[in-house]
């Protein structure tokens, strides 16, 4: 699940194993000072060998009522969960009652070029149906909930992107069709199937098809920082399934990924077609080489939870994060992590107070536009921090870096104003457009 601006993109960094070098309590003020300063919240949990060698928890689950977030607190991982739909989908495979070459207008007539996609396609991203996540309305019914047919005739609507196998390009739709492929050839329900073959073997108590939000279960809101943290809106679980709507803690996380690696869930042969890769997708996990070292996982986004999980077969070692709230790039605390483990340096941020006064903001306000750019976008201010928001989307809360520059470093975001000329350049990766205050 993604949104404009706040793609997480996620790169692990591995080195050797020196593990003996970890330093627990310069980890652990590295956390600490990122939740003080409100630059992240969440979870996270190092397992070497099946053993928890590391857990923190920073932040909170939920502000408002004043609960921190701790190791048992539960997250929605968002896509992670293609893993689990992807180990189901195999085992399935090895009990016969389906087949990965097998095509799916078995089950969905109605999408287009269904008789040329097959089971396999949609577990690597190759069918080339489009992701209803990608859709302009989107975020306008995301919260609302969707009968199967409901979601379906979205998803048969948007129609194809490419021709199956031609390439591959990530797509929410193929997991939830794989969702429904696994209800119909089980005649049982993605929650029980689930539970049947995951998290009932591995004993994973805290893993589950979430639905919404309780605290009293232990789960965590997710929040955006526009000069505070606010409470994000919640997808109904009925849309993403299969394909992003399990709850899990990160200790769970990683006693699910060892499982798997361990053969607990599917078998060896099963496991490699999960990690067999096209055009850098494998069947619901990606590689992720540093040098001659390879990890496999998945990373995850839903409302404003990012969430990442890796396992490294040769180091035996698991790693799961969960964020509910990110004022910075989430990844950077996962390279400290790892460095950390590995014996690496890193350093504990430092944050300088913003030397801007409120009124200061006042030349920078409006909104901005351009025929070359599909979007407006609108400078408002909480305080002496600045928030932006583009056409549609959520706002993000802009940091200040130099005289007249900002930027959004979730998302690679830079904001450069002229206030003279009333314009502000907008820089994200190779694009640079000059926007003016209308």
């Amino acid at each position: 699940m993604a949104k404009l601006f706040s793609t997480l993109i996620a790169i692990f960094f591995f080195h050797s194993l020196i593990a003996q070098n970890f330093e627990k309590a310069k980890l652990d003020q590295y956390f600490e000072t990122l939740a003080e300063n409100q630059k992240l919240m969440g979870s996270v949990t190092l397992s070497h060998e099946g053993k928890v060698i590391y857990q923190n928890a920073f932040g909170y689950a939920d502000i408002e009522a004043n609960i921190p977030a701790s190791s048992a607190t539960k997250y929605r991982v968002g896509s992670i969960t293609k893993m689990f739909t992807s180990a189901l989908i195999l085992k399935a495979v090895e009990e016969g009652k389906i087949s990965l070459d097998q095509k799916i207008d078995r089950f969905f007539p109605e999408i287009e070029n269904a008789s040329d996609i097959s089971i396999s396609q949609l577990m690597n991203h190759r069918s080339g149906i489009h992701s209803f996540t990608s859709n302009p309305d989107y975020l306008q019914w995301n919260t609302q909930n969707k009968s199967r047919k409901g979601l379906y005739d979205i998803i048969k609507e948007g129609g194809s992107d490419f021709e199956p196998d031609s390439k591959a390009d990530y797509s929410n739709s193929n997991y939830v069709l794989l969702t429904w492929i696994l209800e119909d050839v089980y005649m049982q329900s993605y929650p029980m199937l689930l539970k049947k073959h995951i998290t009932d073997p591995l004993k994973l108590a805290n893993t589950y098809v979430g639905q919404k939000t309780t605290t009293a279960s232990k789960e965590s809101y997710s929040y955006k920082f526009v000069g505070k943290w606010e409470k994000e809106t919640e997808t109904d679980m009925s849309i993403p399934l299969g394909a992003g709507a399990i709850v899990s803690t990160t200790e769970d996380l990683t006693k699910f990924i060892e499982g798997l690696f361990a053969g607990k869930i599917i078998s060896p042969a099963s496991l490699a077609l999960m990690k067999e890769m096209r055009d850098n997708y494998g069947r619901g996990m990606f590689a992720i080489p540093f040098y001659d070292k390879v990890s496999y996982g998945h990373t995850g986004g839903i409302d404003e939870f990012k969430s990442m999980l890796g396992y490294f077969q040769d180091e035996k070692l698991a790693f799961a994060m969960a964020v509910n709230g990110s004022n910075i790039d989430p990844n950077q605390a996962a390279i400290a992590v790892l460095s950390a483990y590995f014996g690496k340096e890193y350093t504990i941020p430092t944050f300088s107070a913003n030397p801007l006064k409120t009124e200061d903001l006042d030349v920078y306000l409006g909104v901005y536009g351009s025929t070359s750019f599909p979007l407006e976008v609108t400078i408002t201010k909480e305080n002496t921090t600045l928030i932006g928001q583009a056409t549609g989307q959520p706002k993000f809360s802009l940091e200040y870096k130099e005289e007249h520059v900002f930027i959004f470093t979730p998302a690679g975001l830079t904001l450069e104003f002229n206030p003279e000329t009333k314009e502000m350049t907008l820089k994200q990766g190779a694009g640079n457009f000059v926007l003016s205050k209308k």
